[in-house]
């Protein structure tokens, strides 16, 4: 991927010309740093006006970029570790000249490239990338066309009530979801439907898709409107359109759009003459969805078929009306399964099965050879489903392909991803925004393309997870092997490097494609990331150049490799000896955990994180700790870009916060007889950014220090461990202006809890309390409103509660409650309360009740 290629780079030359570095020369290598900044900033631009070059000539292009500056940064990245590591002044200036020597070729071959570039001629015309898009959109019709709506039944029926509104004004009714899911089937069997062509004076059918083709889309609506072909100027065509239009009530289907600058041209020719005339239009794109829709009609979101449903329409297309023999239903379901409910994927399948004779042995054998049957499955889809990837803005593309990478069905973590995805350097700065906040945004971006699927959300309503379908995760393995963006594997990782710039080893899970290579020395690969459990022998030698290391799954004691590995950027390992890490200045994310087989005898290491000025992300647990920053040899150094900070056992959490000044999120695991809150809580003025807050202790926290005055303005999520703070200073969370998300494990502890009227949870819509055991009444004051934001309620383990207090059913954004082996009283009065909401007409309060296998053996 050339434009990754190039951001990386950028960012070590980016490192390399700031002015407190001291690895290199400055007046020496100044001048041919910026030179080769320089052009590889104008490439990268290159790359980003690609709207309408033609696709054939791009691709040879980027490849050509991606080789040559894939090679630079090997020269570059090799020569600057011998710098770094070079442990005597001779070996330190002998590593100098040969940087300096390097990064004169390295200027050289950029330049050469640069001017290389340049001087391609495009075809402008962007004629590949029509004939693309055109035979996308003609596999797709006659893939799934035949007006089959098996399983949208409920689909048609919205956009039929939606199409016969009483709306008076000109609506647009937009469908959207990813490829291949049926939206045109769907269209195309409202359009066809005789009920609605009976309530529409004029219809007509236009097929746009990604190059936006003005003329031929006034063509085709003049054919259909007018009954005749006519050859005019675009602006008499509008003109013509127009008039023919107007005073008629009509129906417009625009099917296959990907730009709102293709509707901001359209929809000037459809005149509004509050006839109840609607235009429906399909697209990937839920950004244009929600461009061109109205406010009371929401765009439509094509979902993936049922099992049911999916399994319907296979039969429909193999047996047609005669029902499917019994002996292969078993077979068939599990074929049909993996289609993962994708409509193009079924139609595929049963075309592919249907070709075969039905019997017990043929469906078999498929069963059995379901990797590279749906290989060709796979292949099939790939015209309609690529060109959601094609058309990707470049910074999005690697983005995506990372994603692939992970394994099949996986609920991918998204904060994880996108903390990936900045070692990578694939997210680039936005308006002062945060890289973390940059990163959801790409996150969202991909799935209103229709690229990637939401999966959990956090109780704060933030995505939690992401995943991708089974045929863009296949697609994304092909393009990924092609661009040398990530390469999957499982079994042997040494025999399937070769030169591989980043590998991902998966367990020893049968998957689809294995890309097998022949062995290489592998030294430059730059990413490793295991979801095995066992580290490969010899692996160590070839991650020199490493980049990102992620083997946290691995029991293997890592703490000699990694010391060598200077321009990690990300880690994740497990280490059984202290290390030192005061050669890797670049680490931005830093996950250490315990090797289960460490030495007990091992004493406890401290870390130096005062010159990684580059950290986001710090997690050290035993046998790591992080030093006094006092001591440190740089104690003045505040690390400015740590956001997310876990403190466990630390004897100088005070000092590392105070040099933290802009902390998003914090963790504080103090098992200490006596740990300092009052002078922690000391610092909240440096704290004032902070979101999300936890505290775990075994040491009940002192309720004066609570009471006091508390300014966080910015929490939005507090999770309290074992604090055993009395019930009556819970009102110290009213204090919290902005906190939405409250977890108390153990946080409580008294017999009664009232809340006074003056004490409100402004915000709060998540609360969740657990293991508060002699907790018997809870009162809220009559007729308040404490908790006016509330939307799910979750108790765990209250034994002693009589019951929860009934004012509870009356908050109106009230939406959940679940109650997990609690006492019969706290069950009672919890089915009560949604009792009552019904009687009242509110059914949207759901109630989760899990008894206790004592009460339920009772029962």
């Amino acid at each position: 991927m050339a434009y990754a290629a190039i951001s990386s780079l950028m960012h070590t030359l980016n490192q390399l010309l700031k002015p407190d570095q001291s690895l290199v020369c400055r007046c020496c290598t100044q001048q041919h740093l910026q030179s080769i900044y320089q052009n590889l900033s104008a490439l990268q631009d290159f790359l980003d006006d690609t709207t309408t070059r033609d696709i054939q000539t791009l691709k040879v292009i980027e490849n050509r970029i991606r080789n040559v500056v894939y090679k630079a940064e090997d020269r570059v990245d090799s020569s600057l570790r011998s710098i770094i590591l070079a442990d005597c002044e001779h070996k330190r200036q002998k590593a100098c000249t040969s940087f300096y020597e390097e990064l004169l070729k390295v200027e050289q071959q950029v330049y050469f490239l640069n001017k290389e570039v340049m001087l391609i001629e495009f075809n402008n015309h962007g004629s590949k990338s029509e004939e693309l898009a055109r035979i996308s959109s003609s596999l797709e019709k006659s893939t799934i066309e035949e007006n089959s709506i098996v399983g949208m039944e409920d689909d048609f029926n919205i956009i039929l009530d939606r199409l016969t509104a009483k709306t008076d004004e000109l609506t647009v009714i937009p469908i959207f979801g990813m490829g291949g899911i049926g939206k045109t089937t769907l269209a195309r069997k409202v359009y066809d439907d005789s009920y609605v062509r009976s309530r529409f004076d004029k219809q007509a059918w236009v097929t746009i898709s990604e190059e936006y083709n003005e003329r031929q889309m006034l063509l085709e609506l003049v054919s259909s409107i007018m009954g005749s072909k006519q050859e005019a100027s675009n602006d008499e065509l509008m003109e013509i359109l127009y008039r023919g239009l107007k005073g008629r009530r009509f129906l417009i289907v625009i099917d296959d759009i990907w730009s709102t600058n293709a509707w901001d041209q359209m929809q000037r020719i459809f005149p509004n003459d509050d006839n109840r005339s609607r235009i429906l239009l399909t697209t990937r794109l839920k950004y244009v969805a929600d461009y061109v829709s109205c406010p009371d009609f929401p765009p439509h979101s094509k979902s993936f078929l049922s099992l049911e449903d999916s399994w319907n329409l296979f039969t429909e297309k193999i047996f047609k009306k005669d029902p499917c023999p019994p002996l292969l239903e078993e077979i068939g379901k599990h074929i049909v399964q993996q289609c993962r409910g994708l409509p193009l994927s079924v139609v595929v399948v049963a075309g592919l099965v249907g070709k075969m004779d039905p019997t017990h042995d043929n469906w078999k054998k498929v069963e059995e050879n379901l990797s590279s049957f749906f290989g060709t499955v796979s292949e099939r889809c790939q015209s309609i489903l690529s060109l959601s990837y094609t058309y990707l803005p470049q910074y999005l593309k690697a983005c995506f392909l990372y994603v692939g990478g992970f394994p099949e069905d996986m609920e991918i973590d998204v904060s994880k991803l996108i903390r990936l995805w900045i070692a990578e350097q694939f997210v680039k700065a936005r308006s002062n925004k945060r890289l973390e906040v940059v990163g959801e945004e790409y996150v969202e971006e991909l799935i209103d393309r229709s690229l990637i699927l939401a999966g959990e959300q956090r109780a704060n309503g933030r995505m939690k997870s992401c995943k991708i379908h089974d045929l863009l995760r296949q697609m994304c393995l092909r393009e990924a092997q092609t661009e040398n963006v990530v390469h999957l594997m499982n079994g042997d990782a040494l025999k399937a490097i070769d030169d591989q710039r980043r590998v991902i080893l998966v367990s020893n899970v049968e998957e689809k494609h294995d890309y097998r290579l022949q062995y290489s020395s592998g030294t430059i690969i730059r990413t490793f990331i295991s979801m095995d459990k066992t580290f490969p022998k010899a692996m160590h030698s070839k991650l020199k150049l490493l980049k990102v290391l992620d083997v946290l799954s691995i029991e293997y004691d890592f703490s000699w490799i990694i010391p060598q590995l200077v321009h990690l950027r990300y880690v994740a390992a497990r280490i059984g000896e202290g290390l030192s890490l005061a050669k890797l200045r670049n680490l931005q994310t830093l996950i250490l955990r315990k090797y289960v087989f460490f030495r007990l005898n091992t004493m406890q290491q401290p870390v130096d994180i005062s010159r990684m000025s580059e950290i986001r992300r710090l997690d050290l647990r035993s046998p790591q700790y992080m030093c006094n920053p006092v001591k440190a040899e740089y104690p003045l150094c505040l690390l400015n870009n740590l956001h997310t900070l876990y403190l466990y056992n630390s004897p100088f959490i005070a000092e590392i916060i105070r040099r933290s000044p802009n902390l998003k999120k914090l963790t504080i695991l103090d098992r200490s007889k006596h740990p300092e809150w009052a002078v922690i809580l000391n610092y909240q003025s440096i704290l004032q950014d902070l979101e999300t807050l936890t505290i775990d202790t075994e040491e009940n926290i002192d309720p004066m220090i609570i009471s006091g005055d508390i300014s966080l303005p910015n929490i939005k999520k507090l999770t309290l461990i074992g604090t055993r703070i009395p019930w009556e200073d819970v009102k110290f969370l009213a204090n919290l202006p902005n906190l939405e998300v409250f977890k108390g494990f153990r946080a409580f502890a008294g017999t009664d809890w009232k809340v006074d009227e003056d004490v409100v949870f402004h915000k709060l819509k998540y609360l969740l309390l657990s293991n508060c055991y002699n907790l018997e009444r809870w009162e809220l004051a009559a007729g308040s409103d404490n908790f006016p934001m509330l939307e799910q309620l979750k108790l765990i383990d209250f034994h002693e509660l009589e019951e929860i207090p009934e004012s509870i059913g009356d908050i109106m954004t009230l939406k959940f409650i679940e109650i997990f082996f609690c006492s019969s009283g706290a069950e009672n009065s919890a089915k009560r309360i949604q009792q009552e909401q019904e009687s009242l007409g509110n059914y949207e309060l759901q109630l989760q009740i899990i008894t206790p296998i004592s009460r339920r053996a009772r029962q």
